[in-house]
């Protein structure tokens, strides 16, 4: 597989471009809508194609000579993407955090290796679980605590996205689903928050969202949940805004215009989450898994800190992301994982070798998972 495509080149789809792109072996091409996101990966020796993603035909035209491609778009458009891909007979690695069903997918990836969810979190986490598995005769708990936040807390969010805002939003709004005592539990996104403390960057807040996914359904374990972590004092402004109806889809009149909520609150909150070129920021996680072996409790604790890579200038979520995506590519080009079909990354986890080899090339960039 020497030919790649991504697709996106937003934050995180450049910098899996220009990594995979350090690769002699293989040719990199970036696609997106947006001329002024390309023109930095031209100026870097790239092939880049100017294409609207929103339209299957320009996927199809964008993948035309690919052997395996990447997906890097907002979550919006990813399962529309991943269709057009696969529906070309394309091999697919994705990222996107889109709200539908992956495995919806499986008619079209019949014969082709279809990797989704491969960043940090939704990615890491299950690859941790996916290889846990292997290893113990039994889990029964599965926690994962992730957030990317800015280095400087500037009031009043005390935050900023270092991926899609919209796929912040959609992380606010979209139902909470986690499992304890073997049912699936159903509450709001931003409920049950918790205080927790992370040395060395110390008190954070955790709320549920819909981070499980796949492994709702997956993994057959007992307890199961994913939280997002915050500064303290973040949730409560957006449950605000959320309560009072401006996540809202549903347009109000206002001085004879119809107006989405929604719309209007991106459009005052994005610029301020925004990352600015030089804005630091880290990224914090920590996956516990429990189970037992030989009849004895196991408990493994893997732990993330990393931070703005101030020599690239390159994001700590763009790093995390866009890292994990490409060791991913890489692992899928040498052949070691060679699953047809939609593979969520516990299914990737679940085969000898394959985290071993995504946590080494991690850990070759500095992202670095340490255990207990």
């Amino acid at each position: 597989m020497k030919n790649l495509v991504i697709l996106g080149a937003g934050r995180v789809g450049a910098t899996i471009a220009m990594d995979l792109a350090r690769d002699p072996a293989l040719h990199v091409a970036v696609a997106d809508v947006r001329a002024e996101a390309l023109a930095p990966l031209a100026g870097a020796g790239l092939a880049t194609h100017l294409r609207d993603l929103a339209h299957p035909e320009e996927v199809a035209r964008a993948v035309a000579e690919a052997d395996l491609v990447v997906g890097a778009v907002p979550g919006f458009l990813g399962f529309r993407t991943a269709q057009a891909v696969l529906a070309q007979g394309k091999p697919l690695v994705d990222i996107s955090f889109f709200a539908e069903d992956p495995f919806l997918l499986e008619p079209l990836a019949q014969g082709l290796t279809a990797i989704v969810d491969c960043g940090v979190a939704p990615g890491c986490g299950n690859l941790i679980l996916g290889a846990l598995e292997r290893e113990l005769d039994r889990v029964t708990r599965f926690e994962c605590l992730v957030g990317g936040l800015p280095a400087e807390r500037t009031w009043p969010f005390e935050y900023k996205a270092g991926f899609s805002p919209v796929d912040v939003l959609e992380e606010y709004t979209r139902p909470a689903r986690y499992v304890a005592y073997g049912q699936e539990v159903v509450l709001p996104a931003l409920s049950e928050p918790e205080l927790v403390e992370f040395p060395p960057v110390g008190t954070l807040e955790a709320f549920n969202t819909d981070g499980l996914r796949t492994l709702l359904h997956t993994v057959d374990a007992p307890f199961k949940k994913e939280k997002t972590l915050r500064y303290p004092g973040h949730i409560e402004k957006m449950r605000m805004l959320r309560d009072t109806g401006f996540f809202s889809t549903e347009p109000v009149v206002v001085g004879g215009a119809r107006v989405t909520p929604l719309e209007l609150t991106s459009r005052l909150l994005f610029p301020k989450w925004q990352m600015a070129d030089g804005d630091e920021d880290f990224t914090v996680m920590r996956v516990t898994v429990e189970g037992e072996r030989h009849g004895a409790p196991v408990r493994r604790v893997f732990h993330l800190l990393d931070r703005y890579d101030r020599a690239t200038r390159t994001t700590s979520m763009a790093r995390t992301t866009g890292y994990t995506c490409a060791a991913t590519v890489r692992m899928v080009a040498a052949g070691l994982y060679r699953r047809k079909g939609i593979s969520p990354p516990e299914y990737v986890g679940r085969e000898p070798g394959c985290w071993p080899f995504i946590r080494e090339d991690l850990a070759r960039h500095g992202v670095i998972f340490t255990e207990t």
